[in-house]
């Protein structure tokens, strides 16, 4: 075996010297995805969300009254708080450390463990600035506590000296954390000004008893240079700024905040909801002022509460259509802010994104209800302006519906694909799927695999064509997209309708190697060319087929790739005797059991949902153009400024 990089022969012996040990801030710096998501501009971001909710959370304790967030012109940023400061005196289990240097070095060290110092808190794992030291090429700390001031220098997460009694600092407290965010990890990409301005502002929204200050050294045309945020209206005025001057069906919004005391827990509940025929509907989730964009417990338990409300005003005058609201009519032209505090909540992920804590959906349900009962009785005209917006919303849906289900079945007779469509026997649109699949062999046992009722089918023959390398002229003539758009129902480009789409989700499946991710990413820039409403309402998904498959004795085990099946062949299975590997070079490899449990059945599965994240209009347009495009000097560019970010391929 070679290595790739270098060339040389690599050694076949796998024995105790292989296996190697790494360090805290060696293992963020080489997997960095397992801690902020990746090496993208939102990871690089994130960093400095991470340490804002450190000192966010000193706010919400109530031992800080204000935040300042600086960026400098030289890349560098800065969060300062007024808090109690960072422990510095030296640490119980290690008294040749301090605290500090502790938190900042190890990861899940912190104090928002036991409960203790914090009631609520953002930070749970104790990796958050551990993590940023790790990915910054300068770290500087300064803490001012008992009226000393102290600070500590870092470079990627090595310390660059002991920590230093700088000197009395008898009118100032807190901590200050400057960083600069390590090219080698991020490359070329830079902190904006805007996005961080963006972060800032929406702290200061979430937690009414804090005001931050905002200052930037780099003038991007847009981002004032200096500000000062603060809210008490809380969610309310973020919801009336956000909304701007739009025409809404209730003069004030629904808004307010209860404690969990009745449910003998610290922590609380604050929102703010309005509707309105002027826009598309909006929820903003948090969670202890971080940011959940994928929703979760508290998201759902705010649904179930509005919309249990909502049903019962109705029933109690006597509107008989009230009955078949949905939450999908409640979210439609609804702007929600929902935003809770909770002990020791539990996050998918560290990225936080989504919220786990099972109690958090009965505790928010319970405390909204009420209060909307009482807000819908106590305003009658909005109350009946807003019943009677989503009962025509119910209406619409299940017109849409029955008209969707007509014209499905007209298309499915109109459909003439022997052999390629293998379609499913649902008449509703809601539930079904529809699996490209790379080749017929893939598609054989991707058929006997899948559910008859709600899965279909659709084998393509090799690579389908790449529409920005191609003429414009090709697309109506190409049979793969002839049939792939016959097979959805829909036009493409201007023609797209996405109420004409046939199935609830359209995944890509292709096999897990170097040319299946080439056929997706082919795909991929077709749908976002010729069908983006498609990505844009999280109709798109990827299918996770693995690629090797571990047996000892009776039991097996997937991986997904080289790194998952080393771990594992490390750790063991549990089994007895000798773990076999079986490396699937492609989906037509796969029985029909293999392919349904890893990757077609909803229950054991794992799907990518494909979505478009921007902070700039045109953003993700421009990179795709640059990858898939016609000129190959801009992809070669790109490979230049990216290569060295490509880690080293164990095959």
């Amino acid at each position: 075996m070679t290595d790739l990089l270098s060339g040389t022969p690599k050694s076949s012996e796998y024995d105790a010297s292989s296996i190697q040990v790494l360090e805290d801030m060696e293992h963020v710096r080489l997997r960095p995805g397992m801690y902020i998501g990746g090496k993208d501009d939102r990871a690089l971001h994130h960093m400095v969300a991470e340490i804002i909710d450190n000192s966010m959370d000193e706010a919400v304790a109530g031992h800080a009254t204000w935040i300042e967030v600086e960026l400098h012109e030289n890349g560098h940023v800065s969060v300062r708080d007024n808090g109690r400061g960072i422990p510095t005196d030296p640490h119980p289990k290690d008294p040749s450390k301090s605290a500090l240097e502790i938190i900042f070095c190890t990861l899940n060290a912190g104090g928002k463990f036991s409960g203790d110092s914090y009631e609520t808190s953002g930070g749970l794992h104790g990796v958050g600035s551990s993590v940023v030291n790790a990915l910054s090429d300068h770290l500087r700390v300064e803490v001012a506590r008992n009226r000393e001031l102290y600070a500590m220098e870092f470079a990627r997460g090595v310390p660059q000296s002991k920590l230093e009694k700088v000197g009395a600092a008898p009118n100032r407290r807190g901590t200050a954390v400057t960083f600069h965010p390590d090219a080698e990890i991020f490359g070329s990409l830079k902190l904006k000004p805007a996005r961080l301005f963006k972060m800032a502002r929406s702290k200061a929204y979430l937690f009414s008893g804090v005001e931050i200050r905002w200052k930037s050294g780099i003038d991007d045309g847009e981002t004032p240079r200096e500000a000062t945020f603060h809210f008490p209206g809380g969610l309310s005025d973020y919801l009336t700024e956000a909304l701007g001057g739009a025409t809404t069906y209730a003069d004030a919004p629904f808004a307010g905040s209860v404690s969990f005391e009745k449910f003998q827990v610290p922590g609380k509940v604050e929102w703010a909801i309005n509707w309105t025929p002027s826009r598309d509907g909006f929820i903003q989730s948090y969670c202890n002022t971080v940011p959940t964009p994928e929703g979760g417990t508290h998201e759902a338990g705010f649904w179930a509460a509005i919309l249990k409300g909502i049903k019962a005003y109705g029933e109690l005058v006597n509107n008989k259509k009230a009955g078949t609201i949905t939450r999908e009519d409640l979210t439609t032209g609804a702007g929600a802010l929902v935003s809770c505090f909770i002990r020791e909540p539990e996050f998918v992920g560290q990225t936080k994104d989504r919220l786990a804590t099972v109690e958090a959906q009965r505790m928010v349900e319970n405390s909204v209800r009420d209060h909307f009962d009482n807000w819908l009785a106590a305003d009658t005209k909005s109350a009946g302006a807003i019943l009677d917006f989503l009962v025509l919303r119910a209406e619409e849906r299940l017109r849409r519906r029955q008209e969707k289900e007509t014209a499905r079945k007209s298309a499915t007779k109109k459909l003439r694909l022997p052999g390629k469509l293998v379609d499913c026997s649902a008449t509703s649109r809601d539930g079904t799927e529809l699996f490209i699949v790379e080749g017929d062999s893939a598609g054989g046992s991707a058929k006997m695999a899948r559910d008859r009722k709600t899965q279909a089918l659709l084998p393509l023959r090799g690579k389908i064509l790449n529409v920005l390398g191609a003429a414009s002229s090709k697309l109506g003539s190409n049979a793969e997209i002839s049939d792939l758009t016959q097979a959805l129902g829909v036009g493409l480009g201007a023609k797209f309708n996405l109420d004409d789409l046939r199935y609830d989700k359209v995944i890509i499946m292709t096999d897990a190697d170097v040319d299946g991710a080439h056929i997706a990413a082919l795909l991929m820039t077709f749908f976002y060319t010729q069908m983006r409403p498609m990505i844009d309402a999280g109709h798109l998904y990827l299918a996770c087929p693995p690629l090797f498959r571990l047996t000892q004795g009776a039991r097996r085990v997937y991986c997904l790739d080289e790194a998952e099946k080393n771990d594992l062949m490390e750790r063991g299975l549990g089994g007895k005797g000798k773990i076999d590997v079986s490396r699937f070079k492609g989906l037509g490899e796969m029985d029909a059991k293999d392919l349904k449990d890893t990757t077609m059945n909803p229950e054991t599965r794992k799907l990518i949902r494909v979505s478009i994240d921007e902070d700039e209009p045109g953003e993700t347009g421009d990179l795709v153009e640059r990858l898939m495009g016609k000129k190959p000097e801009m992809r070669f560019q790109y490979i230049q400024e990216n290569a060295r970010f490509v880690e080293e391929l164990d095959v």
